[in-house]
């Protein structure tokens, strides 16, 4: 009976099947002892001499890392073991002997290991990190099914900037040109029009020429959008969905994180309420550790970082200046200058993980700042339509998939929070 490690627990005693690869081997005298791994955990196996005969334990005399292989033992309890069950070897077949498998137990560079990302995945940590990936997905979707939102994907290939002109990835839309997407947040917006609730997950995409552990060309975004929801809801929904996954984290993949060796106590810190403080008294906050920093500009990484440790939990920064916001942006109708934009800044320095606000919901100025971002105004003219035709306030954000991952998984770069990670010099393989 063929089984995942996963479920070993479920036939504590029986004789199972366990289909997979050779993580380690390691030998004493007349025992060897075989951590196998099959995509859902690794399992210690078993081989001894005296109860399996000479044929089966000489097969494994020479196998190597990565060999496949069929294994079929009885499952018994051992604490000492990954998972707490081992397996008593009474047959195995090789299905092929990997040989020169190039990443070995030892340590490796990142410059080593990046192009050998299709087999870099198999190791511990990549497998930890991609589960608590998958974990994290399903929570924000489970989340957001929950609260009645529709899920309504976006498109990928558009025809006009959404976050500036300067980032876009042109391509060949046969006899014109068009842009991979940076955001399905405009057409969302036409969603949550006919809609009410909805959210877009796909990826995104950025022609930013930085060099930063925060920044990937590719990226997958999660961009809820809800129809006559204001600021302090948009807050109320970023900060609820966020305290769902970390709880659903916390629950789920105890394993995993602990493989990453993460301080689960930062975790449990993450509940309700995070800070909301305006950007005039987060220039505050920077200028203590940063006083030239100007008033009015927007934040860079480094003072995102000074936000981000100056609190234990998530922080809203809102009413950014009007002018470092995009276009689409509505401005404070007590004060123009300013714009009911929202930013969730990370802790522990993970920098932007959300960005959101209200919409400019009338005409007129929507118009007005397309045309003062010398943007062409046709390429918007479905966008104004909605402006026309039964206006409403509204709003939403974006997740950063990949950043919010790297801050769960407390590790340093987003390049191994994504299977296969493409940055400014780095599309291989």
């Amino acid at each position: 009976m063929q089984v995942y490690i996963e479920d070993l627990g479920k036939h504590d005693g029986q004789e199972v099947t366990i289909k997979g690869w050779l993580y380690n081997i390691r030998s004493s005298g007349k025992i060897r002892f075989l951590l196998v791994r099959d995509g859902t955990g690794i399992v210690q196996a078993v081989i001894a001499k005296n109860e399996c005969g000479d044929e089966i334990f000489e097969i494994t005399e020479n196998i190597a890392q990565e060999t496949s292989l069929v294994v079929t033992g009885s499952v018994k309890p051992e604490k000492r073991a990954p998972g707490g069950y081992e397996l008593a070897v009474k047959d195995i077949h090789i299905i092929q002997k990997a040989e020169g498998y190039p990443i070995t137990p030892k340590e490796h560079s990142i410059e080593y290991l990046l192009p050998l990302r299709h087999l870099w995945l198999r190791s511990k940590n990549q497998h930890a990190i991609m589960r608590l990936r998958h974990e994290m997905i399903k929570a924000f979707r489970d989340f957001l099914d929950e609260q009645g939102f529709i899920n309504a994907d976006c498109p990928i290939i558009t025809p006009s900037a959404c976050e500036g002109t300067s980032t876009l990835f042109e391509v060949a839309y046969y006899d014109q040109k068009a842009y991979l997407s940076q955001s399905g947040q405009l057409y969302n917006e036409a969603l949550a029009a006919a809609l009410g609730k909805v959210y877009c997950f796909g990826p995104t995409f950025r022609a930013e020429k930085s060099k930063t552990r925060k920044h990937l060309t590719e990226f997958w975004m999660l961009e809820p959008e809800v129809a006559y929801l204001e600021l302090d809801g948009i807050m109320d929904l970023a900060e609820n969905m966020i305290v769902f996954m970390v709880d659903r984290i916390l629950k789920t993949r105890q394993a995993e994180l602990n493989t990453l060796e993460r301080d689960i106590s930062k975790l449990k810190k993450i509940c309700k309420p995070f800070p909301r403080i305006t950007y005039k008294e987060a220039v505050m906050i920077v200028r203590e550790k940063d006083p030239g920093f100007t008033d009015g500009e927007d934040f860079g990484a480094p003072h995102e970082t000074i936000l981000g440790e100056h609190f234990d939990k998530p922080l809203f920064v809102h009413h950014y200046p009007a002018h470092v916001k995009a276009f689409y942006m509505k401005q404070d109708p007590s004060d123009p200058n300013l714009s009911l934009s929202v930013d969730m800044i990370g802790p522990e320095g993970y920098g932007e993980l959300i960005g959101g606000g209200q919409r400019e919901d009338d005409h007129d100025r929507l118009q007005k700042h397309i045309r003062e971002h010398n943007l062409p105004e046709a390429s918007f003219q479905w966008y104004l339509d909605l402006r026309k035709y039964g206006t409403f306030p509204h709003g939403g954000f974006g997740l950063g998939l990949e950043r919010t991952i790297a801050w769960i998984c407390g590790i340093k770069h987003v390049r191994e929070t994504i299977p296969f990670p493409r940055m400014l010099d780095k599309i291989y393989p």
